[in-house]
């Protein structure tokens, strides 16, 4: 009854825990945005909290309160906005203020259920104080009181929060499973939802954000129109490219970040028709562009630029400086070969 996509492994480790009553007082759920670390923290809190004998029903009172929100012992503790800084980046952490909240109520016996579950989502942005905090607190475990701590990526999270948590790694979907989930649960026609299991990237979640807000799919196909107005433009036009990325990466980091992760997933496409496994492409609804695309590159061309398109996504997280990483990956995008159907 555990309403996952996927994530076998993790569902299983819990359940065992369960079993022997060796249930952790904190956890640190690691994973990429969208992958089921939110929809895992909520079914183990209606599983410690179910009123059924076969936990988690999802249909007692206590999972059906669970899952709308409304549950007095399940606290959701996400992202509070700040104000903009100086350089108009927008800043977002989880605040004392926050985990103070949590602090106040940590030693109250639970209201309406067994267990009181604090589920904090993106544990990475949670500022130096706020950490500590919360470091204090799950040190000391209180009976009947897990921590569930989400995370996109655990470098970020302080190495002492981490140590005092059971860490479990979610890993991504096979597209094949998240296909016919889609097709199962959401109903969605099997051509579609091949395409957007495919790029989901193995996160069945921001599959069903997509059913849900169309928005999502058209942000992608403009990114994508970009990146390839730039395989075939002049300098002038790619370092004007690169300015308008690097003036975006001040506003918010993380949407440059994608934007590379979509150009990195295409050149990467390019590699697979190349090789001759072009069933196995991510954008197949370019599907003929690319192939078109792929036989007037050498192989080692295609190679040489997913390498180059890594190191700028690397030296981004370095903060290197972000005019010089795209300029420079401007000009390394390779001219076309006046060959077809080159192989090396």
């Amino acid at each position: 009854m555990w309403d996952m996509v996927g994530q076998e492994k993790a569902v299983s480790y819990l359940q065992k825990s369960l079993e022997k009553d060796s249930l952790a007082h904190a956890y640190l759920l690691v994973g990429p945005a969208h992958v089921g670390k939110m929809m895992l923290a909520v079914n183990l809190a209606k599983t410690i909290n179910c009123e059924s004998a076969e936990p988690p029903c999802g249909k007692c009172a206590s999972c059906l309160r669970i899952a709308a929100g409304k549950h007095a012992d399940v606290q959701v503790v996400e992202l509070a906005q700040l104000a903009e800084s100086s350089e108009g980046e927008s800043k977002t952490k989880i605040s004392v203020e926050q985990v103070d909240q949590i602090l106040h109520s940590v030693n109250l016996a639970p209201y309406e259920g067994k267990y009181k579950v604090f589920i904090i989502d993106g544990v990475e942005f949670m500022s130096v104080a706020a950490a500590n905090r919360l470091l204090k607190t799950i040190e000391e475990p209180v009976d009947n009181v897990i921590f569930i701590l989400l995370t996109a990526n655990q470098n970020l999270v302080p190495v002492t929060v981490v140590s005092r948590c059971q860490r479990i790694e979610l890993l991504p979907v096979a597209a094949e499973e998240i296909e016919k989930a889609l097709i199962n649960r959401h109903q969605i026609e099997p051509v579609r939802a091949k395409l957007l299991a495919r790029i989901s990237n193995g996160c069945f979640g921001w599959a069903v954000s997509v059913i849900r807000d169309d928005s999502l799919m058209q942000q992608r196909t403009e990114w994508l129109d970009g990146w390839r107005e730039m395989f075939d433009a002049d300098y002038d036009r790619r370092f004007n490219f690169a300015a308008k990325l690097v003036e975006k990466y001040t506003q918010n980091r993380e949407v440059v970040q994608k934007k590379l992760d979509l150009l990195l997933s295409w050149w990467h496409d390019l590699l697979l028709v190349k090789v001759g496994c072009e069933n196995e492409t991510t954008n197949i609804d370019f599907q003929d562009e690319i192939k078109k695309m792929a036989s007037g590159y050498k192989l080692a061309q295609i190679r040489g630029f997913i390498q180059k398109i890594q190191i700028s996504k690397e030296e981004l997280r370095l903060n290197a400086s972000p005019p010089l990483i795209m300029e420079v990956l401007m000009l390394n995008i390779p001219e076309k070969s006046a060959k077809e159907n080159i192989v090396a």
